[in-house]
């Protein structure tokens, strides 16, 4: 008697969870389509009933191209498009942020630095040249050259 109660409460509750479910809310799959080699290279691309849309193609593991969209809250499409590829994910679309413009002023210093070597203090100058010297006379000094093994 027990189970027969079990299942009439689960079966009463099924019946009211679809009564009571928004059918407003439901999404469900308007086209759907995808297409899988065997060599690796693969697309697909599906629609929703709600704006949801979504595409790719590419190959396994080392390229893929495509996109989606949907509707926001406010009822505004967005749309993002991205590559993936060794240079890592790429998206791109007005959503997306994006950095602030670079000031006229760091422009410009980053143009002079560029443009104008840097200047070194003549002692500074000095002990460059002498520690290069320095080690030209290691690198070539006969202590070395005794040092050296040759196997044969």
């Amino acid at each position: 008697m027990f189970r027969y109660m079990l299942v009439a409460s689960a079966v009463l509750a099924c019946a009211y969870a679809a009564a009571s479910y928004n059918t407003d809310a439901t999404a469900y799959v308007v086209k759907n389509s995808a297409d899988i080699q065997p060599e690796g290279q693969y697309q697909y691309q599906y629609e929703t009933s709600n704006g949801i849309a979504a595409q790719e193609s590419g190959l396994g593991g080392h390229q893929a191209s495509g996109g989606y969209s949907y509707y926001s809250p406010e009822g505004q499409l967005v749309q993002i498009s991205y590559l993936a590829d060794e240079n890592g994910f790429q998206p791109q679309g007005e959503l997306l942020p994006t950095p602030p413009p670079i000031p006229a002023a760091i422009l410009k210093s980053l143009e002079y630095i560029r443009t104008h070597p840097q200047y070194q203090e003549p002692q500074q100058q000095y002990q460059q040249v002498q520690y290069q010297q320095v080690q030209q006379q290691q690198y070539r000094s006969p202590a070395r050259v005794q040092n050296k093994r040759v196997y044969g």
